[in-house]
């Protein structure tokens, strides 16, 4: 995504407000927009996150972290720092993400027990992350180039957007809808079909609020249709263009966090 491309987006989400919102047309754009609304606030930004997993028999396991995040200035590219601290067996784990617009995104995972880095390659972004029902490739968002677009309907509320991959082998996808709400650009739900069109998959956002300025899903949910298990994901104390430093996205913060930036003010 190039500069003048993410303007042109920051300044159409803040331009189609309200339900008499002009409308749009062109689904690339629609697609654009909302993935810019979900992983663009601001220049930076922190959550603390909690992670309830329910499994299809009702067993619960739970996560807590912390996720920094920060835009590179030039394409549309970031950087993402996932710290645990809860549970005990987990604290310490860190996922390190270098996201490159049109390219594979680079991950990383620090496993304290084993003091081991391990690199997660391209072919398993579509595995779970930490054992919830998201996936890897969940956390800092599918690149638009990789999937064919068609707005196939649209409501007083919201655009519903059909999605086609370009490399069908490289997913379990035949496709997917997503539903984007018009007015404050976030997707939120989002439907993957098998061939034969049975929904296997879906993720909510389930509650939104407006921090500093921007519309921001503070709740989302992940179901596996097939077993019947779900995580919900609930983000607190959330603040965006907080100033990160970008060496806290360094290869040395998998192995030490940086403490400052992971407390709240």
């Amino acid at each position: 995504m190039t500069p003048a491309l993410r303007l042109a987006l920051v300044l159409t989400a803040g331009l189609l407000t309200g339900a008499a919102q002009a409308q749009m047309t062109d689904a690339t754009a629609i697609v654009e927009a909302a993935n810019e609304a979900s992983y663009y606030a601001g220049d930076d930004g922190r959550s603390a996150a909690r992670m309830m997993i329910v499994d299809g028999d009702g067993n619960r396991q739970r996560r807590q972290f912390t996720l920094l995040r920060q835009d590179v200035a030039d394409g549309g590219d970031q950087r993402y720092l996932v710290v645990f601290s809860r549970p005990a067996d987990i604290r310490g784990t860190v996922f390190r993400v270098e996201k490159h617009v049109g390219e594979s995104d680079d991950r990383w995972l620090y496993l304290p027990a084993l003091d081991l880095v391990k690199r997660i390659a391209a072919g398993d972004k579509r595995t779970s992350f930490v054992g919830s029902h998201f996936y890897y490739e969940d956390i800092s968002g599918r690149g638009v180039g990789e999937d064919r677009h068609a707005l196939i309907e649209t409501t007083d509320d919201a655009y519903i957007i059909e999605s086609t991959p370009r490399d069908p082998a490289a997913v379990a996808f035949a496709r997917y809808r997503t539903r984007i709400d018009r007015d404050t650009l976030l997707p939120m739900r989002t439907e993957y079909e098998r061939e034969d069109g049975e929904v296997y998959r879906r993720m909510e956002i389930t509650e939104v609020e407006t921090i500093d300025g921007y519309p921001t899903g503070t709740e989302t949910r992940m179901t596996d249709l097939d077993s019947g298990g779900y995580t919900v994901t609930q983000f607190r104390y959330s603040e965006y263009d907080i100033g990160l430093p970008a060496d806290i996205f360094s290869e040395r913060s998998l192995r030490n966090p940086p403490r400052e930036w992971l407390r709240r003010n």
